[in-house]
């Protein structure tokens, strides 16, 4: 898949740009899946905040409040009750992924219980737009620091790239350098901390950083 791992979302022109570049083709010619479910495992979030991402008003905006060609609503808890000869069709024929942030090793459960992510390997010409825990579940491992749901075995998560991610930096009052250089130590490997107005590109195992905004990479 090509992946666009950001903290907040699309935020800027810089990064909107990037998603454009990855989908090859307009945002009003392309298809997409929103995907709540990492929502239910975060004690913060909740029935206003997952209906907030689906619609995307304000202060939610972003990205299911773009132009859309069409935009459908993935919920990964319900996949196993309905049959992959159902949900896998929706998934091929969508361009791009959109996955909202809450908590990334529930969002990781569900991606294994569901099938998805088994599905990923195959889905070559998708693009991934995680904003937070929906780009957090593509990496090694999250640091109890954003472990919220409390069902989690660890701290492991999918491990698609190889490095880690602190996003919001700046945005809550625990979510400084310091708390970041902290987490980073007992990460081990490398670790990228990134603010709300940058993204991180993934295509082909290249990995690039388009910001507006602020980012460090730690322990490379």
């Amino acid at each position: 898949m090509k992946l666009l791992l950001t903290s907040g979302g699309i935020t800027n022109a810089s990064i909107g740009d990037a998603l454009v570049d990855l989908l090859g083709k307009p945002i009003a010619d392309s298809t997409a899946l929103c995907i709540p479910t990492a929502q239910w495992g975060h004690p913060r979030c909740g029935p206003i905040s997952a209906r907030g991402f689906v619609t995307g008003l304000p202060p939610w905006g972003g990205m299911t409040s773009m132009e859309w060609k069409s935009l459908g609503l993935l919920e990964l808890t319900a996949l196993p009750t309905i049959g992959t000869e159902r949900w896998v069709p929706w998934v091929r024929e969508a361009d791009v992924l959109l996955v909202d942030g809450g908590d990334a090793t529930y969002l990781c459960h569900w991606m294994r219980e569901s099938g998805l992510a088994d599905l990923l390997p195959s889905l070559t010409d998708t693009t991934w737009v995680g904003v937070s825990a929906g780009s957090m579940v593509m990496t090694p491992r999250i640091g109890e620091f954003f472990v919220e749901w409390p069902s989690a075995p660890d701290d492991r998560t999918l491990g698609i790239v190889d490095f880690a991610i602190f996003p919001h930096l700046g945005v809550f009052p625990t979510n400084t350098l310091d708390a970041a250089e902290r987490w980073a130590a007992g990460i081990g490997g490398a670790a990228y901390v990134i603010d709300d107005q940058t993204a991180i590109r993934v295509v082909d195992g290249m990995v690039d950083v388009v910001s507006e905004g602020t980012w460090r990479l730690l322990g490379s």
